[in-house]
This record gives structure tokens, sequence and C-alpha cells, in this order.
């Protein structure tokens, strides 16, 4: 259908392109509407409303310009890419530097590694006894008293608003 509009460079209605598209390109008339919204909702043709009639067209040169424009994003989201690569690559180079595999290194590593691991050992110990922290108990309690009076407030306006 695209090449209708190329071909011809010319404004079509509906029915006009429900004529030409089933002879020039095959393509059945049912379609040819939805087939021309589709388009529109794209981007690819454009249409206007005049009057009580919804005129369509597509020039060659429209598409030649959003092409260009996608490309001249691509190139430049390509050139920043490029730029964020090769200054992480020098911050890998500088990281690198003075970062050679020694004995002593390696036994700091295994050393912090066996660290980070009693760390979490001893938070899940903690935490399976939180249920007995003072301050937890207060909090269950402060909150259950809320709930009570909550309880009551409504039951009360219950019994208030029912006569009983």
């Amino acid at each position: 259908m695209m090449e209708i509009f190329y071909e011809t460079k010319d404004v079509f209605q509906l029915k006009d392109m429900e004529k030409i598209a089933p002879k020039e390109k095959g393509i059945t008339a049912m379609s040819v509407k939805e087939v021309l919204q589709s388009l529109v909702d794209d981007g690819m043709v454009d249409c206007e409303r005049i009057g009580t009639s919804n005129y369509y067209w597509a020039f060659p040169s429209k598409a030649l310009h959003a092409r260009k424009r996608k490309l001249e994003v691509l190139d430049s989201q390509l050139s920043e890419g490029n730029q964020k690569y090769a200054n992480l690559q020098k911050s890998i180079e500088k990281a690198k530097v003075g970062r050679h595999e020694t004995e002593e290194r390696t036994m700091l590593a295994k050393e912090l590694s066996s660290l980070r691991d009693q760390r979490e050992q001893l938070k899940a110990e903690v935490e399976k006894y939180r249920e007995c922290d003072p301050q937890v108990v207060e909090e269950i309690r402060q909150a259950n008293q809320v709930a009570k009076e909550a309880a009551n407030r409504w039951t009360g306006m219950y019994y208030n608003t029912t006569g009983k």
C-alpha cells in the first residue's frame, strides 16, 4: 500500500484507496481500511480530517527524513556507548594498578569472605531471637492496644446506632 502512495505522490480518500489497492496491489478490499489505519498509527501515512472526509498521504521524502533522523539518533547513541566503554576500560586499568595477586592479598580475601559468612550467620541468629526482644514485644503490645481500642470504638458505634 505504501508503494501506491510513493508511486503516485497523491492524496487519497478512503473510498479511493478501497478502489485502487485491490486493482494495483492485490490487497483485499475488506482489509484496506484496517491496513491504512495501522499505517496511520505507525506514523508511516499521514491523515487529516477536512470537513467530513479523511485524506491520506505519504511522500517518499518524509520516509527518507524519518530514516535519517533515526540513523542520527542511533549514531549518537553508538558514539555515547563507545565513549562509556572507553571510560570504563580506562577505569578498569586504573583499578588494576597496584592489585597484583599476592599471597597476602589472597589470605585477606579469604578472611574477608569468612567474616562476611560469619556476619550473615549472626544476623540470622539475631533474627531468630527477635521475638524475645523487649522493644519488639512492647511494639506488639501497643499494636494490640490500638486494635482493641478500634474494635471497642466500632462495636460501641454499632450499639449506639442500633439502639441496643
